[in-house]
């Protein structure tokens, strides 16, 4: 068998590659484990404000990069859809609640929009009240309801104006101006609010956003933009966690961390010490590039050695991976809580070497490539497989490479690529075991695992996909302008793990398949009997108040010939 490669730049379609050394066969797996996680484990849901609130110019919010992005008009996005609407959870906040309630989850994971709050981005300019008011009451409705918040300051969708006048994130004073918007938020929410997260997968903001340019703002900086975008987003999580733990903590008792998302990297060939070297690399430009910073006050070796050796390569009289100062180092390291981590799949590594000449890029400097076994379930996207094995190693990795820190799973999920017109969503169910399970045998392990986050609780914008790609847990029909939402058979058996906090027995967990599958065939006749209902609305609404006129039209005409026959 040979592997399949996965093409370093994700957008494309896997390839074939014939390398003469293919991995045989898959690590050794455990059985599947039957038992419970600790008391006080929190289970819940996630999503992020850009992808589902909507009303993007309604009561006082400014724009963002993705409005500027997706309203440009130049295909960036997959059927040049936008967010405008999305799910519309600006207006549906009590009835996305009740789902949460119908999930019986612990905590809900969602982001605030830092140009609703700040239409400028910069706090002394102006704060919206509408923006204010809008989370400060969603927050309120997710307590009354014993949901804990646990809320994303920036999940991608920073103020245009920041960027339009000072560059976004290539610009260190993004770090001040987020360190203001973050103490705003600490100030009016953190009575409340006592988990907190700086940045959603800033990897993949500096990468999309700043060197492939598939993310807004949309900038192509081939192995340069990048890497001085993570350096300013490193800098602004380590001002907002500092003025947390001098102003807030005393008095709030909250907790601040960072969410990065990675995927294992397993070595293709376990005998080869330069494949392992290679997966190793893979994971430290990956996880390593912010979360050491964080807990050891540098960048990885391993990403100065490289990116340095091949800037020289190039040239360039310093690296291209920028260097933090001794007094920065000091203050940057150990500005986390907690970690959060985000994961979706695994790939095999195998070391390739990348000529200097071919110019500076993120994926040439870490010299490897990615590779999937053809075997792994494919569900549908170009880039996410289910391998559950790879979960259970990045968090052991995670555990003994950072201190053992307390991590909170931030992002796991899968979506189906296939326009989803079903809601027997098996292949999400056998995800959710096989991931969920390797996740008790890392707490297992001696894994420090506080929480777990799926993603999402419902269909979404999907960044540059569109709406093409469906993570949720309650299906969106987007076609229909109230944006109905109903429940996949995941909610029930996610629901039962939930409500067991594991794996109880065999049978048990078997029933929940069967019972899960089986209420999804209602739902479908539900779906099935949207456009019917659909039009009915529409007579009700048009129709019915059309021919009521012309009754009372034809009813004054009548009457006022029968007036001049009487007289």
């Amino acid at each position: 068998m040979k592997p399949v490669r996965v093409a370093t730049l994700l957008w494309m379609l896997p390839l074939v590659l014939g390398l003469g050394a293919a991995r045989m066969g898959s690590p050794e797996e455990d059985s599947f484990y039957y038992g419970s996680f600790p008391f006080g484990f929190s289970w819940g849901v996630g999503s992020s404000a850009y992808q589902t609130e909507g009303a993007w110019d309604q009561d006082g919010k400014g724009p963002s990069i993705w409005d500027a992005f997706t309203h440009s008009g130049k295909g960036k996005v997959l059927g040049n859809e936008t967010a405008d609407v999305a799910c519309d959870g600006y207006h549906k906040v009590q009835e996305d609640i009740t789902l949460l309630r119908e999930l019986h989850v612990s905590h809900y994971r969602f982001s605030l929009s830092w140009p609703r709050l700040l239409p400028t981005g910069i706090r002394a300019e102006k704060v919206n009240k509408k923006g204010m008011k809008f989370y400060s009451d969603l927050i309120d409705a997710l307590l009354s309801s014993n949901v804990t918040p646990i809320v994303t300051l920036h999940h991608w969708d920073l103020p245009q104006l920041l960027q339009v006048k000072y560059g976004g994130w290539q610009n260190v004073s993004m770090a001040n101006y987020f360190r203001d918007y973050a103490n705003l938020c600490f100030e009016a929410f953190g009575d409340r609010v006592k988990h907190w997260i700086t940045f959603s997968d800033p990897r993949a903001m500096a990468e999309k956003g700043y060197e492939t340019g598939h993310h807004a703002p949309g900038l192509k900086l081939r192995g340069t933009g990048l890497y001085k975008t993570a350096h300013h987003i490193i800098k602004a999580h380590a001002q907002a966690w500092h003025s947390y733990n001098t102003t807030w903590r005393s008095k709030q008792q909250g907790l601040v961390g960072i969410s990065l998302n990675c995927d294992w990297g397993e070595p293709l060939d376990i005998s080869n010490p330069k494949d392992i070297e290679a997966a190793e690399r893979y994971l430290q430009f990956c996880l390593g590039w912010f979360a050491n910073p964080i807990y050891a006050g540098d960048y990885p070796q391993v990403m100065k050695d490289y990116i340095g050796r091949k800037s020289a390569e190039q040239g360039l009289e310093m690296s291209r991976l920028p260097v933090f100062s001794l007094q920065e180092m000091s203050y940057i390291k150990g500005t986390s809580d907690f970690l959060g981590l985000g994961h979706f799949t695994t790939r095999y590594i195998t070391e390739r070497n990348y000529p200097s000449r071919q110019g500076p890029s993120y994926q040439n400097d870490r010299d490897l490539i990615e590779l999937v076994d053809p075997d792994w379930p494919d569900l549908g996207s170009t880039w996410l497989y289910a391998v559950p094995w790879g979960f259970r190693r990045l968090l052991n990795f995670a555990q003994t490479q950072y201190g053992n820190p307390p991590i909170y799973v931030m992002e796991n999920g899968a979506s189906q690529k296939f326009h989803c017109t079903q809601l027997c969503d098996e292949w999400r169910i056998q995800y959710l075991k096989g991931y969920i399970n390797e996740m008790l045998k890392a707490i297992k392990d001696g894994a420090n695992i506080k929480g777990y986050t799926s993603w999402s609780l419902l269909d979404k914008f999907e960044w540059e996909k569109g709406y093409s790609d469906r993570y949720g847990f309650y299906y969106v029909e987007f076609n229909d302008r109230n944006k109905p939402r109903y429940p996949k058979a995941s909610v029930q058996y996610y629901k039962k793990i939930i409500i067991a906090s594991g794996f109880p027995n065999p049978r048990e967990v078997e029933s929940w398949h069967q019972k899960a599958l089986e209420t999804c065939s209602i739902n479908n006749q539900m779906l099935a009997a949207e456009p019917l209902l659909r039009h009915m609305q529409m007579v009700t609404e048009v129709v019915v108040p059309t021919v009521c006129s012309l009754c009372i039209l034809i009813a004054a005409v009548l009457l006022m010939l029968l007036m001049r026959r009487q007289s």
